[in-house]
């Protein structure tokens, strides 16, 4: 058991080293020498989670769904709103997501990564999402949840990628509530709009309190071994 923890802890400490390095540097020009002096670890930990460079970009691009992960939500437009804000938030901090992005975002991946991915999995993941909205009477009887999302998911990418290059993100969460200032009247019925919260600050909120049920539950965790 104290073995397999100690691996699991060395894999999170490597990938969060490579999100950091490829965020830095890019596909290209990333080496495993700089993810191995960042992580500070041994070249054969590295290799025994991750056999290539590839394999361990693919390692790196395959964590975004479960870093967007927001808390349930009765209104399901509440919730689409709320991943697009709290993957916006860890999005100012988090290393590996950040690598993340970058990658999936970088064309001169070799063929071994698919940086198109993440652009699949989300659609897919809000897809389920929108579907829920539509069955609780929140849509619009135009919207097709399938091009909506897709439509979201471009939008978010192309915001993202300007306040980073505009201000290194700073003014992300701004540019976010005004994306769905724009994009909710389309979607959402009348009487919806007033209660869906868009402000600024949601990220931040709802992150906090993820944050404290992730602490609670790990005290409990502790005081039951």
């Amino acid at each position: 058991m104290a073995r397999q923890e100690r691996a699991i802890r060395t894999r999170k400490v490597i990938l969060e080293a490579a999100g950091a390095v490829f965020d830095e540097h890019g596909y290209t020009a990333t080496t495993i020498a700089m993810v191995l002096e960042r992580a500070d670890v041994t070249k054969g930990a590295l290799y025994f989670h991750f056999p290539s460079k590839e394999s361990l970009a693919q390692a790196v691009l395959d964590v975004q769904i479960p870093l967007g992960a927001v808390p349930p939500q009765p209104c399901k437009l509440q919730e689409l709103v709320d991943v697009t804000f709290v993957f916006g938030q860890r999005l100012l901090s988090n290393s590996l997501l950040k690598g993340s992005v970058r990658l999936a975002v970088d064309q001169f991946a070799p063929p071994g990564v698919d940086h198109s991915g993440p652009f699949r999995q989300w659609a897919d993941h809000l897809v389920g999402v929108l579907e829920q909205a539509r069955r609780q009477g929140e849509l619009l009887p135009s919207v097709e949840p399938r091009q909506t999302v897709e439509l979201v998911v471009g939008a978010f990418a192309g915001i993202q990628l300007m306040s980073r290059a505009l201000t290194d993100r700073s003014d992300l969460a701004e540019r976010i509530s005004v994306l769905w200032g724009h994009l909710l009247p389309s979607i959402a019925v009348p009487a919806l709009l007033p209660g869906l919260d868009r402000g600024p600050d949601r990220g931040a909120r709802v992150l906090a309190t993820l944050e404290e049920a992730d602490a609670e539950r790990d005290a409990m965790e502790r005081s039951a071994r």
